[in-house]
């Protein structure tokens, strides 16, 4: 009988611990450059980034700066780089391709950095060779 006792205890120990383990689990906050011009802009990057697993998702007109929360378990930092540079918009990591950018509103177009390579889709830090 107590070894029984003892096994139930254990098992609803855990399973406490296990719950409890994820409601307190905090959210990570990542801030990061999105280059855009106007309320479209901010529209559309918020949208795009507000995928599962993201708590909130904010993108400053003035400074170009998305601030997104979110659980680590379901969604990573990697992605929103690549999901802002799907929806036409470059990111401090990624450049979005020539055809997504060109799909944008007039408004919309922002000033792009010159690229050597023609591989859009890598990350900015491995397009720059020395």
């Amino acid at each position: 009988m107590k070894k029984m006792f003892f096994i139930i205890a254990l098992i609803i120990t855990t399973l406490f611990g296990i719950t409890e383990s994820n409601i307190y689990a905090k959210p990570k906050k990542v801030e990061f450059k999105v280059f855009g011009n106007c309320g479209m802009c901010k529209s559309r990057i918020e949208k795009a980034l507000k995928v599962e697993g993201v708590e909130s998702a904010v993108w400053d007109e003035d400074t170009k700066i998305a601030s997104v929360v979110f659980d680590q378990s379901k969604v990573s930092e990697e992605q929103f780089h690549k999901i802002a540079a799907k929806v036409g918009h470059d990111t401090e990591k990624y450049r979005a391709s020539d055809e997504d950018y060109s799909k944008l509103p007039g408004c919309c177009k922002y000033e792009r950095e010159e690229i050597n390579d023609n591989d859009n889709h890598k990350p900015k830090d491995e397009d720059h060779r020395h």
